[in-house]
C-alpha cells in the first residue's frame, strides 16, 4: 500500500513539474546555438512610421524620464517625423498627463472605471496610432528607460519584414536585498534566456508586454483584444494559433526597476504568477487540443504556459528526490541539473557572474519566500486586471 501512495505521489509531482522541466532544456540549450545571421539593426528605416505608445497609471514620477529617454532613442532615426510618442493616461488621478505633456508626448486622457487594466489603455492607444499614418506600434511601460538603438532597431526590423518584436527586457534589482537580486537573475532567465533560445529556433519568441512592437498588418489580422493581469502572454498565444511569430530583438534594452519595499515586491510577484496560474487554467486546454491535432509549433507555448514558476517547481523536485522510488528520483536529480543549468546561463547573460553565483546559495530562503506568498498568488489567479500600480522607491521623481 505504501509504494503505491509514494507511486502517485512520484507521479503526480512528475506531472506538474514535466512542462517546466521540458521548456527549460528545450530553451537553455538553443539558447547555446549560434545566432543566425542577420542584417545590421542599427541600419536606418525610411518612411516607415512608427508609433510608440506607453501606458500609464498614476506614474507622475517616472513619466518624464521614459518619454526623454524615447525621444532620445527617437532622435537617432534618420526620419524624424515618422515617430510619434502617445502616452495613454488611463485612469490617473495624478499629474501623468501634464508631466507627460511636459516631456514631449502627445497625451491620450482615457477616464472609464469599467475599463480596468492595462490591455484596455493598450487598446486605446492602438486604435488612435491606427487612426494616423503609423505602420507599426511599440510599447514602453510608463516606468522604463530605453537603450539609444532601440526606436531606430525596432523600426530597422519591421521595415525588413518582421510583423512583431520583442526587445530585451531586464529588470534590475534597486536593493542588496537577497530576494531582489534573486528576482532580478530569475527574470533574466524569464525574459532573455528563453526568448534567445527560441529566436534560435525559429519560434516566436514571446512578448512581455513592455519593449514590444505589433505592425499594422498584423494587428489588423489579429485585433488586440487581451483584458487579463497577463495581456501579453494571452495575446502572444493568440499570434501563435494564428501562425504569427515574435522576433527576438537582444540588441535593444528597455529596463526597469523591480520595487524598492517588500511590500512592493509581493504585490507584483502575487499578481504576475497569479495572472499566469490564471492563463494556464484558461489556456493549457486549447493549446493542448492543437497539439493532438497535429499543430507541433503549440508544443513550446504549451509548455510554456502549463509551466510551474521556477521557484514552486525546484520546490515540488525536491520532494520528489524523497520519492522512495528508483525511477522518480532520477527524474529530479536530471530535472534540477536542467534548471541548475538554466540558472548558470541567466547568470552569465548579466553583470558580475561570480557575485550572482553566490546569492544562490541564498535560494532556499527565496523559495520559502515565495511558498509564502501562494496564496496571495492564489488569490491572484482569479483573473480580474485592474491597474494596481506598485509602488516603487520614492527618490523617484520627474524632472520638468
Amino acid at each position: 500500500m505504501a509504494f503505491y501512495f509514494y507511486l502517485i505521489l512520484g507521479l503526480a509531482l512528475l506531472a506538474i513539474t514535466l512542462p517546466l522541466v521540458l521548456e527549460l532544456a528545450l530553451l537553455t540549450a538553443a539558447a547555446l546555438l549560434p545566432a543566425r545571421r542577420q542584417s545590421e539593426e542599427s541600419e536606418p528605416a525610411e518612411g516607415f512610421p512608427l508609433a510608440i505608445v506607453i501606458p500609464a497609471h498614476n506614474e507622475e514620477f517616472l513619466i518624464s524620464r521614459c518619454v526623454r529617454s524615447v525621444r532620445e532613442s527617437a532622435a537617432q532615426c534618420t526620419a524624424k517625423s515618422d515617430i510619434s510618442i502617445f502616452v495613454v493616461a488611463h485612469n490617473s488621478t495624478d499629474s501623468t498627463a501634464q508631466q507627460a505633456s511636459r516631456a514631449g508626448a502627445e497625451v491620450l486622457i482615457y477616464d472609464d472605471p469599467a475599463a480596468k487594466g492595462k490591455g484596455f489603455a493598450l487598446r486605446h492607444g492602438f486604435e488612435r496610432a491606427l487612426a494616423g499614418q503609423a505602420k507599426a506600434i511599440l510599447v514602453v511601460d510608463a516606468d522604463s528607460i530605453v537603450s539609444k538603438n532601440l526606436v531606430p532597431a525596432v523600426q530597422h526590423l519591421l521595415a525588413n519584414g518582421a510583423e512583431a518584436v520583442q526587445c530585451r527586457y531586464e529588470m534590475e534589482s534597486p536593493t542588496e536585498k537577497i530576494n531582489a537580486r534573486l528576482a532580478a537573475l530569475a527574470l533574466r532567465g524569464f525574459n532573455i534566456i528563453r526568448p534567445r533560445g527560441r529566436e534560435r529556433l525559429g519560434l516566436s519568441a514571446g512578448i512581455f508586454g513592455n519593449g514590444f512592437a505589433l505592425s499594422r498588418n498584423l494587428l489588423n489580422q489579429v485585433p488586440y483584444g487581451a483584458f487579463s493581469i497577463v495581456e501579453d502572454l494571452e495575446y502572444h498565444i493568440t499570434m501563435v494559433l494564428a501562425e504569427k511569430r515574435v522576433r527576438f530583438l537582444e540588441t535593444a534594452l528597455v529596463s526597469a526597476t523591480l520595487p524598492a519595499s517588500r511590500e512592493g515586491e509581493q504585490v507584483q510577484r502575487a499578481r504576475w504568477e497569479g495572472g499566469r496560474f490564471h492563463a494556464a487554467r484558461v489556456w493549457t486546454g486549447p493549446l493542448l487540443g492543437q497539439l493532438l491535432r497535429g499543430r507541433l509549433r503549440v508544443a513550446e507555448p504549451l509548455f510554456d504556459v502549463a509551466g510551474l514558476p521556477m521557484a514552486y517547481g525546484v520546490f515540488a523536485l525536491l520532494l520528489a528526490l524523497c520519492v522512495p522510488i528508483a525511477g522518480i528520483r532520477i527524474y529530479a536529480i536530471a530535472s534540477l541539473l536542467v534548471i541548475a543549468a538554466h540558472v548558470l546561463a541567466a547568470a552569465a547573460s548579466g553583470p558580475n557572474f561570480l557575485r550572482t553565483l553566490g546569492v544562490l546559495a541564498t535560494a532556499p530562503l527565496y523559495i520559502l519566500w515565495k511558498l509564502r506568498l501562494l496564496p496571495a498568488v492564489l488569490l491572484g489567479s482569479r483573473g480580474k486586471a485592474e491597474w494596481v500600480r506598485t509602488n516603487r522607491d520614492s527618490n523617484f521623481r520627474s524632472i520638468s
